[in-house]
């Protein structure tokens, strides 16, 4: 067992799970703020509200999909096993922070705009889904990486 490819496996995930459960905590807050102003105005859509504010929380779920993608390697790995771990993390954990974030940015725009009457729930469910492709991608490429020749983790 090579201690390096062990650290940088672990590093990883952490980065992984780490980073995208904090994307989420981030998104989730700029949207319940946006939520929390608008039923100031219009208590009455809640519903949308909640919806709206959920929303950018699947980004931590990506994450922690993610790490059961490339658990096996955290046993023993390899130098390859493990720069693969840590590259899937590093893009994992970056991608979800920014999509989280940017997804929020939507979700709050559309809570503030239900807030103030506008029949936007749909649009703004539609314009939030682009940034929530990118996070999927993530899960997409750590399976791509976690079955690479030379990587094999399953």
């Amino acid at each position: 067992m090579e201690t390096t490819a062990l650290v940088l496996a672990y590093v990883g995930v952490a980065l992984m799970v780490g980073l995208a459960g904090v994307a989420s905590s981030i998104g989730t807050a700029i949207t319940g703020q946006a939520s929390v102003g608008a039923m100031k105005k219009n208590g009455g859509a809640f519903g949308s509200y909640m919806i709206l504010s959920a929303l950018p929380g699947s980004q931590g779920l990506y994450g922690f999909v993610c790490f059961f993608l490339v658990q096996k390697g955290l046993t023993d790995p390899t130098m390859v096993q493990g720069a693969a771990i840590f590259g899937a993390g590093l893009l994992v954990g970056l991608v979800n922070i920014a999509a989280s974030i940017y997804q929020a940015k939507v979700c709050a725009n559309g809570i503030a705009a239900i807030g103030n009457g506008h029949d936007v729930m749909g649009k703004t469910l539609i314009l939030a889904a682009f940034p929530e492709l990118y996070a999927i991608l993530t899960v997409a490429a750590t399976y791509l990486i976690a079955t690479l020749d030379g990587v094999n983790l399953f």
